[in-house]
C-alpha cells in the first residue's frame, strides 16, 4: 500500500478520529504486529500537539497463553499499579486510540468460563474509574490489517496480496482513500447529523422491525433521548471527535425493559476471539429470555449472563443496507466494520450522552431514566434487504423509517 495514503490515514485518525489536542496525553493500544503504522500514528499525534504518546502493546497468541495458564484468581486481580494508571487517567483524560487487527478466530478454544469470572471480578474494581471518565475524553477505534485477519477474509490469496486487499477495504470504508479524507469526514458527519435531526423531530416512542427471516420485534425509546451519528463532543473540553472509523450509523439508546419479540442475526458476531453464527435473540419485557445459534450458542448464553444488564439492550442503530461496507461484498468478521454494513442492536451498556442535556444529570440519573448499565456492550447485526422499520410517535402516527432495508426518507 502506498505510504503517502497510509500517512494520510494516520493523520485522519489523529486529527479527525481522536482529535488530539495540544498538550494532551495519548494512549494507543495496538498489536505488536503493527510497529510501523503505530510509529506513523504517534508522529501524527505529536504533530497535532500531543505532549506524550504512550503505546500499550498487545499480542493475541500471548493473551491466549495467559488465559490457559493463569488461575482465575490471578486473572481477576487488579494490581495496585493498574489502579494508579486508572486514577491518573481520570485526572488527565488522555485521548485513547484503539487499533484493531486481530485474528477473528484467534482466541478460539479458551476457557470462556474462566474469562467471564475474571472479567466480572476486575470490572467491580475498574467500574468506578470508568464511570468517572464517562463522556469526558476522546476515543477512536480504527483498524489496520493483520495477517491472520487478512487470510480469513481473502483465503484464496497469498499473504501479501491478502494484506493489500484488506488495506484497500479499510481505507475505502473509512473514507481515507481520497485526496482529502478530512473533508470527506466533514461531509459524512453533516449527512448523519441531518438524519439524526429529522428522527429527533418526530417524537418517536417505539420502533417496529419486520423481516422475512423471522425478525418481528419492537423496542421502546426514552422520551428525552436523541438519535446521534458520526462525531461526538467530550464533556468539559467540548472537543469534537469521531469514535469509530468507519461509521455509517444513526443510533440511540432504548428504554430499558421495553423490547418484545425476536430478532435474527444477518452476520456472524465476533466475541472474545470466537465467532457466533446464525443466531437469534428473543426478548420479553426488555430482557433477552432465549437465544439460539448454530455455532457457539453457549458463548452467546454466557455473554448475556455477564451481569444483570447484559441481557438488556443498550443501543438501537440504523444503517442502510445500501452502505459502502455492505456494497463492498466483504464480510470483515469484525464488528467495527460489519455493524456498519446494516442495522444492528447492542446488548449491554447504553449511552448516557443520548439523553438530551445529559451534562445536567449524573450517570445514576441517566440510568434511572432508562439507560441500561452493564459491563458489556456487544453489537450484533440484524439488517437485511427486506427489513422494514416503522416508528410509532408520541402523537400516535406511524412513520416509515426503513423500507426494504434502506432509509424511507
Amino acid at each position: 500500500m502506498n505510504k503517502t495514503t497510509i500517512k494520510k490515514y494516520a493523520r485522519l485518525i489523529a486529527v479527525k478520529g481522536a482529535n488530539v489536542q495540544r498538550g494532551q496525553e495519548v494512549i494507543i493500544t495496538a498489536s505488536v504486529e503493527q510497529p510501523e503504522f503505530v510509529k506513523l500514528l504517534a508522529e501524527e499525534c505529536y504533530r497535532a500537539g500531543a505532549a506524550k504518546v504512550i503505546v500499550e502493546w498487545d499480542y493475541q497468541p500471548l493473551t491466549k497463553t495467559h488465559y490457559r495458564y493463569r488461575s482465575v484468581k490471578t486473572l481477576s486481580k487488579v494490581e495496585k499499579w493498574e489502579e494508579e494508571k486508572l486514577a491518573h487517567a481520570t485526572e488527565v483524560l488522555p485521548a485513547r486510540i484503539y487499533l484493531e487487527s486481530d485474528d477473528p478466530d484467534g482466541l478460539a478454544g479458551i476457557n470462556q468460563e474462566k474469562v467471564s469470572k475474571a472479567s466480572q471480578a476486575r470490572y467491580k474494581i475498574i467500574k468506578p474509574y470508568r464511570d468517572k471518565m464517562e463522556n469526558k475524553y476522546q476515543w477512536c477505534i480504527a483498524a489496520v490489517p493483520g495477517e491472520a485477519w487478512a487470510k480469513k477474509m481473502f483465503p484464496g490469496l497469498r499473504k501479501s496480496a491478502a494484506m493489500e486487499e484488506l488495506w484497500k477495504a479499510i481505507l475505502y470504508t473509512a473514507r481515507a482513500d481520497g485526496e482529502d479524507p478530512c473533508a470527506a469526514w466533514d461531509a459524512h458527519n453533516a449527512d448523519l447529523a441531518a438524519r439524526s435531526n429529522y428522527l429527533n423531530s418526530l417524537g418517536i416512542r417505539k420502533l417496529h422491525y419486520k423481516s422475512a427471516n423471522g425478525t418481528d420485534f419492537s423496542v421502546g425509546l426514552i422520551s428525552n433521548c436523541n438519535f446521534m451519528g458520526g462525531g461526538e463532543t467530550a464533556l468539559g473540553s467540548g472537543t469534537y471527535y469521531n469514535p469509530n472509523m468507519p461509521t455509517e450509523e444513526v443510533f440511540t439508546s432504548p428504554m430499558r425493559g421495553e423490547a418484545e419479540g425476536t430478532v435474527v442475526s444477518t452476520k456472524p458476531l465476533s466475541y472474545r476471539g470466537e465467532l457466533i453464527e446464525n443466531f437469534s435473540v428473543t426478548f420479553k419485557d426488555g430482557k433477552a429470555v432465549d437465544v439460539k445459534a448454530e455455532k457457539n450458542e453457549e458463548l452467546l448464553r454466557n455473554m448475556i449472563s455477564m451481569d444483570e444488564g447484559a441481557a438488556y439492550l443498550g443501543e438501537v442503530s440504523l444503517v442502510p443496507y445500501d452502505s459502502p461496507i455492505r456494497n463492498s461484498g466483504l464480510l470483515f468478521y469484525n464488528t467495527l466494520f460489519d455493524e456498519n454494513a446494516c442495522c444492528h442492536l447492542a446488548l449491554g451498556a447504553g449511552f448516557e450522552n443520548c439523553i438530551k442535556d445529559y451534562e445536567k444529570y449524573t450517570l445514576e440519573e441517566c440510568r434511572k431514566m432508562g439507560i441500561n448499565d452493564s459491563m458489556i456492550h456487544v453489537d450484533f447485526m440484524i439488517g437485511s434487504e427486506d427489513l422494514d422499520i416503522t416508528a410509532e410517535t408520541a402523537d400516535g402516527r406511524m412513520v416509515p423509517i426503513f423500507r426494504n432495508g434502506n432509509w424511507a426518507f
